[in-house]
C-alpha cells in the first residue's frame, strides 16, 4: 500500500471517529493513532460530555495511545486528525514525541499549523515532526460546516 493510500485509509478512520461525536453533538473532530500499521488508539471530540474544555479527539487519542504502548513517548506513531490541531493538542504532539502528524481540514480560529499561526514552524530539539495537511479536507470540513448549520438553527429556533 504506497503512504497516500495509507493516509486515505488511517483517516478514513479518524472520520468514523468524528461521525461519532456528530451523533453525540459534539464538534465532529476525530482521531485515530497508528503504530506498525495498525490503529492504537481512537478519540473524538467530548468536550461537552465531559464538560471538560481539554476533551478534544487528539487529546483523548494520546492519552489511549499511552495506555497501548505502556509509554508516554509515541515515538514511530502517526496521529491522524480531521481538524488541524490547536495549540493544546499541537503542545501535546509534541510533548508525546509523535513522529507524524496527518491532519484534514483547516482551523482558521485555533490552528496551530498555519491555518491561525504555526507552532510547528520551529525545529524542536528533542525530534522532528513530519506533517501531511488537508487529507480528506472535503469531507472533514463538511462534517464540521454541517455540524455548526444545524446548531445555528436549533438556536434559532429556541431563543
Amino acid at each position: 500500500m504506497s503512504s497516500s493510500d495509507r493516509d486515505l485509509y488511517f483517516m478514513k478512520e479518524a472520520l468514523k471517529e468524528a461521525k461519532k461525536a456528530l451523533e453525540k453533538d459534539e464538534v465532529p473532530v476525530g482521531a485515530v493513532l497508528v503504530y506498525q500499521d495498525k490503529v492504537i488508539a481512537r478519540g473524538h471530540n467530548e468536550v461537552e460530555i465531559l464538560q471538560d474544555a481539554t476533551a478534544h479527539a487528539e487529546m483523548i487519542c494520546i492519552t489511549a495511545g499511552t495506555t497501548a504502548l505502556e509509554n508516554w513517548r509515541l515515538s514511530e506513531t502517526t496521529l491522524y486528525c480531521t481538524l488541524e490541531p490547536c495549540p493544546m493538542c499541537a503542545g501535546a504532539i509534541l510533548a508525546s514525541r509523535i513522529s507524524r502528524l496527518v491532519w484534514g481540514a483547516p482551523d482558521l480560529r485555533l490552528g496551530a499549523n498555519g491555518s491561525f499561526f504555526d507552532l510547528f514552524a520551529l525545529n524542536h530539539p528533542m525530534h522532528s515532526l513530519e506533517i501531511t495537511p488537508r487529507v480528506l479536507e472535503a469531507e472533514s470540513a463538511l462534517l464540521l460546516k454541517t455540524f455548526f448549520e444545524v446548531t445555528r438553527k436549533k438556536k434559532k429556533s429556541n431563543p
